[in-house]
């Protein structure tokens, strides 16, 4: 059986272990080999950059496809701008701000005093938005009146100015088709017309939409516009929705929109109408002598058509007639040469 130890004898070996670790020099610490550090660093990871993501708001739409759409809508811009210059005889200037994919809720919480136009997009189901700022709405149908074009602070529309801000949207359809149109051919329509948010229901308040917004010029006059499209409309063209098929249809979609750009300019250009009701060879001693009550024989029947002449060019024959008291013109067919 072996011997227990008194206390006295573990203390003594305590104290003789601690004298020898004492005596014994400390070992230098090695320096780490290039394997091992390299072995360190290899473990060590670089930081990696990363973005917050909700999972609560998915990303329906790829960046790719967001870049597509700005694209397609800053050809919108331009092609509208042009379109309400024309039609507003004044320098209208309307650019692209930003794009982004929000919850529906949260795109009626951000806008406030606004026009909300619902469009319909067939082929396309569903309903989209068109959002104009009750300032440069105002700003629009002023200038519609032969106004200045003044801002008016109210946030309510007339029986007279809701058909007159309905004409100006639809003055924007041109452009929308034509920057659409290597996309799909859209045939965009007017289903309502709301001027408070909460009656604005598209979409559900989850659902993703896409949001355009834009900024509108006219003379000293800013304001916004946007436009909501929900992605379940937008759903069934998203694989058109690439850079590579959007320049491929770029040359087509250039010439169609240049020739509509020329039609809407040429469209309300006013050129100058004028009928001849005939001529009469005069002397110059006759012209001179011509007085108040003097009667000039012209080499036109009673019963002969009459030319109207559009910028001096003969378009259509027909007889002057009295309507009330005015005097007009009957067209009755077009010249044939």
């Amino acid at each position: 059986m072996s011997e227990i130890l008194s206390q006295e004898e573990i203390a003594s070996l305590l104290n003789a272990a601690e004298q020898a670790s004492d005596e014994m020099p400390a070992p230098q610490q090695a320096e780490p080999n290039a394997s091992r550090a390299s072995g360190l660093r290899s473990r060590t990871r670089a930081p990696i950059a990363y973005e917050l993501y909700d999972f609560r708001r998915p990303d329906k739409f790829s960046k790719e496809q967001l870049r597509t759409l700005q694209m397609l809508h800053e050809t919108f811009a331009r092609l509208a701008g042009s379109s309400l210059s024309a039609y507003l005889r004044t320098p209208v200037n309307i650019d692209l701000i930003s794009i982004e994919q929000v919850p529906f809720e949260e795109y009626l919480r951000s806008i406030s005093q606004s026009v909300f136009n619902i469009l319909s997009l067939p082929p396309l189901s569903g309903q989209a938005v068109l959002e104009l700022e009750f300032g440069i709405a105002f700003t629009m149908v002023d200038r519609m009146l032969g106004g200045p074009g003044r801002a008016i602070s109210r946030s309510v529309l007339t029986d007279v100015e809701r058909p007159l801000v309905r004409q100006l949207v639809e003055r924007l359809f041109a452009g929308l088709k034509s920057a659409w149109e290597g996309v799909v051919v859209a045939d965009p329509t007017i289903e309502g017309m709301e001027t408070s948010a909460q009656f604005v229901q598209i979409a559900p308040p989850n659902d993703i939409v896409v949001t355009i917004l834009f900024e509108v010029r006219i003379g000293d006059q800013r304001g916004a516009m946007s436009l909501c499209i929900p992605y379940l409309l937008l759903k069934p063209i998203t694989t058109k929705l690439s850079a590579q098929k959007w320049f491929a249809t770029g040359p087509r979609r250039a010439n169609h929109s240049t020739r509509n750009q020329i039609t809407s300019h040429i469209s309300s250009a006013r050129v100058e109408c004028a009928i001849r009701l005939g001529e009469a060879k005069m002397r110059t001693r006759e012209v001179l002598g011509l007085k108040v009550g003097d009667i000039i024989r012209l080499d036109q029947g009673a019963t002969d058509p009459v030319c109207l002449y559009v910028g001096n060019v003969p378009k259509f024959e027909g007889r002057p007639a009295l309507q009330g008291s005015k005097l007009v013109f009957a067209i009755s067919h077009p010249v044939s040469n």
